[in-house]
């Protein structure tokens, strides 16, 4: 699986709000300013991020987006579903069971994607925003 630059950008975003949620909402242009991403393409993600009811917004003077949940509440699984889809190593389907298999190691390939499909989500699901958080600010370690 590849992180899609939409996964990457939601993800940067999210942070975003999560470095600064005591200012309140936050804009669109200053998510944007912030983090160098571009306005047009951030405003798509953050509809979807809202409809996945990760961040909620706020209308009128002094609005923009915040988080709909607390950082320690929302992991990179989250986000990337939310703008991506489901986390999948690939469109390949289920294995077939009691070795009903159609062609020469079809079973045994489905069963090792599906296998690598459920640890790239556990790996995303590990992190939540506020570790993210943590080792922007310093608190903790990077991933080595």
């Amino acid at each position: 699986m590849k992180v899609s630059t939409r996964g990457d950008y939601a993800s940067r975003a999210l942070l975003s709000l999560a470095l600064h949620r005591d200012g309140g909402p936050t804009s669109v242009r200053d998510i944007a300013e912030r983090t160098g991403l571009p306005q047009p393409y951030l405003e798509q993600i953050l509809l979807a991020l809202k409809g996945a009811g990760v961040v909620r917004s706020k209308r009128g003077v002094g609005g923009g987006y915040l988080l709909a949940r607390e950082p320690e509440e929302i992991t990179l699984a989250q986000i990337v579903a939310a703008v991506d889809g489901p986390i999948r190593a690939g469109d390949f389907g289920e294995p077939h069971t009691a070795g009903a298999c159609d062609h020469e190691g079809q079973c045994v390939l489905l069963s090792i994607w599906g296998d690598v499909s459920r640890r790239m989500r556990e790996i995303l699901d590990a992190y939540t925003l506020a570790d993210l958080q943590d080792m922007t600010e310093g608190r903790r370690d990077w991933p080595s």
